[in-house]
């Protein structure tokens, strides 16, 4: 019995001198704020070549290889000579085997037009009969290739998101991945 009280006591002293320490912490802790600027759009607002990469992308959905997940994605990206280039998400029965719809375009696009850096990106998810009603954004391994692609060209890639409701548009994956990884970090 009185090991069980000593114990609930050493518990108890523990979990307040870590309250303690936790205390002093967050009195000396910094804030850093972190803002993302996404606009909020509508097919109508779009220019002409913008609507047209975003139809580039839900045609794209239809090349989809998607058999387990149902959930078809495309893109279309506008690159700097003004060739527009797509892809679709590519699936495998060894899941991390498959390939993004964000990631196939910009590869295709690496290997066809080497010197052209992508201006705008636009991302398309299809699934259950229609098109998501809210817009898709890229999982993180595509935001880390969006990045290196940034980098690479040196030119921010504008990105849209297409929903039935609305678009998304980003400025550059920055405010996507705003404490990103990159190569300043293996030097």
């Amino acid at each position: 019995e009185r090991q069980k009280s000593q114990k609930k006591l050493g518990i108890s002293i523990s979990f307040l001198t870590l309250c303690k320490v936790l205390l002093i912490k967050s009195e000396d802790m910094k804030k850093l704020t972190i803002t993302a600027i996404i606009n909020r759009l509508t097919y109508d607002m779009l220019n002409e070549t913008d609507k047209k990469l975003i139809d580039g992308a839900k045609k794209a959905t239809e090349s989809s290889y998607s058999p387990y997940s149902q959930f078809a994605v495309g893109a279309a990206a506008l690159l700097a000579n003004g060739t527009i280039v797509s892809g679709s998400n590519q699936e495998n029965a060894a899941f991390p085997s498959g390939t993004c719809a964000e990631r196939t375009t910009r590869f295709y696009a690496n290997s066809q037009h080497r010197d052209q850096a992508v201006h705008t990106l636009a991302v398309a998810a299809y699934t259950q009969g229609a098109f998501l009603d809210i817009p898709i954004s890229p999982c993180g391994a595509c935001r880390q290739v969006i990045l290196e692609v940034e980098k690479r060209y040196n030119h921010p890639i504008r990105i849209l998101l297409f929903g039935e409701n609305e678009i998304y548009e980003i400025k550059s994956i920055r405010d996507l991945l705003p404490l990103s990884f990159d190569e300043d970090f293996l030097k």
